[in-house]
């Protein structure tokens, strides 16, 4: 049995952020908390914009986990405020603008003594996670990966050189600066269960560090899915996806030069309507009424446009992570058509919503017979709903990902310990980061010194 405590940020291995521990208690394989409300400051590289990317929505997912609890949330980013970002008030969470490379962030944290931070990408901890750990020794670090990033820059690059993936691709400065990243944190969150084994398996990180949180959605039940449009009521393919995310654009450019042209000889009176937040010139030039490729830019609703579609279309060559395309698609009964790399870690062995296909030939007839086999359609719309339901209920995670929080909080003296990597890596960046830091900002000093003069 621990004993009680209550929170000093003075003292090593206290829980600080206001916490008072009641004792732990040992009930079957879980751990049971008695807590009062924690404090957790989330730094974001930017302002979450749920409806401008999967990586907004997942971060909203996290923030409503924590809030379940009745904790504190602080949101801290150096971003500019955006028009599509989340109003932080509304949802009940406190807004803090930092700058980089500044003392007055460590002023900050100071006086907050938040008892977890957690970091939006391993960029976000490389900026800030040593700050974090001079100011608040104690806090617990999180790292939600979003996707592993050498993964997804390893594909790209093999893409560009016309040729297959290998794990040798992995091996890059990304890869060096992210695995790092993970080793300094004490948990990093990681959404997709192919990710977890590469990390586990390939790059040799232990399962401690680690933790399994997909995406954390309400489960479909039949009065749901009664209320959608029948397959006669739908019409038109649809893609979706933010225009900003290199995989995106590549897969609409694949779409219109190697697949629409082939679905449209086949349904000359189909449309595709491409969706996407911050479309570029580039992006607007591809439009062709004739053709029936129209350019939507940001859709006015997700939900709305994905309802209206029959089949959603996602040729992914290439990325990492789970598609939050894919997840709308399925939360709203529009079967889908994307290659292997667009379902990975996406159905666990449960039937797909639609079809898998890697070639352009392969994908328009998969397409073309969603679209046309109503039997087909309301299959794959069904094996959408069991997916979500059995892959992504956030039944499935909660309980468990606040477990292994505030497990490793209160166990949190003994887990660094057996992180000898972490503490190196944290010793070096302490020593290498943090002066390189202390530059940039004597520097931003001076040159705004010789500005004013």
């Amino acid at each position: 049995m621990v004993e009680q405590r209550t929170e000093n940020p003075c003292v090593p291995g206290s829980i600080p952020g206001g916490t008072t521990k009641k004792p732990l208690k040992f009930k079957g394989f879980f751990y049971v908390y008695m807590q009062k409300a924690q404090h957790i400051l989330i730094i974001g590289s930017v302002w979450p914009e749920p409806d401008s990317s999967a990586a907004g929505s997942r971060m909203m997912q996290l923030i409503e986990l924590f809030q379940s609890q009745n904790w504190k949330i602080t949101f801290a980013s150096a971003a500019a405020d955006s028009e599509f970002m989340v109003d932080m008030h509304k949802h009940g969470i406190e807004k803090k603008t930092i700058a980089l490379n500044n003392q007055s962030f460590d002023d900050f944290i100071k006086e907050l003594q938040p008892g977890i931070v957690l970091f939006d990408r391993f960029m976000t901890e490389e900026q800030y996670g040593w700050r974090v750990a001079e100011c608040c020794p104690d806090a617990l670090r999180i790292l939600d990966t979003e996707d592993l990033h050498c993964l997804r820059s390893g594909r790209q690059n093999a893409f560009k050189e016309k040729r297959n993936f290998i794990n040798d691709d992995l091996i890059s400065d990304i890869a060096k600066r992210e695995i790092a990243s993970i080793y300094r944190c004490d948990i990093s969150l990681i959404i997709s269960e192919y990710e977890m084994n590469l990390l586990q398996n390939y790059f040799k990180v232990s399962s401690v560090l680690l933790h399994y949180v997909p995406f954390l959605l309400e489960s479909i039940n039949d009065t749901a899915m009664a209320s959608w449009p029948t397959f006669e009521q739908r019409q038109h393919f649809i893609t979706i996806g933010n225009f900003l995310h290199e995989p995106n654009w590549n897969s609409v450019l694949f779409l219109k030069e190697e697949i629409w042209p082939l679905i449209k000889k086949a349904l000359p009176q189909a449309e595709i309507h491409i969706y996407g937040a911050y479309p570029s010139q580039k992006v607007n030039q591809l439009q062709n009424v004739k053709d029936g490729f129209l350019i939507k830019g940001r859709a006015p609703e997700v939900k709305t446009v994905m309802l209206n579609a029959r089949v959603c279309l996602a040729p992914l060559r290439f990325g990492a992570g789970l598609k939050g395309k894919l997840i709308d698609a399925m939360m709203n009964g529009t079967p889908t058509v994307t290659t292997t790399i667009g379902a990975e870690a996406m159905h666990a062995n449960l039937e797909w919503a639609g079809s898998i296909a890697d070639t352009p030939q392969g994908i328009a007839e998969a397409a073309i017979t969603l679209y046309t086999h109503k039997e087909n359609w309301n299959a794959a719309q069904t094996n959408g709903a069991n997916i979500i339901n059995q892959v992504f209920s956030k039944d499935l995670y909660s309980k468990n990902s606040l477990d292994k929080i505030l497990f490793t909080q209160e166990t949190i003296l003994k887990h660094r310990e057996q992180n000898f990597t972490g503490a190196m890596l944290m010793h070096h960046q302490l020593a290498s980061t943090k002066f390189m830091s202390r530059w940039i900002e004597l520097k931003n000093q001076v040159d705004k010194a010789k500005i004013q003069c």
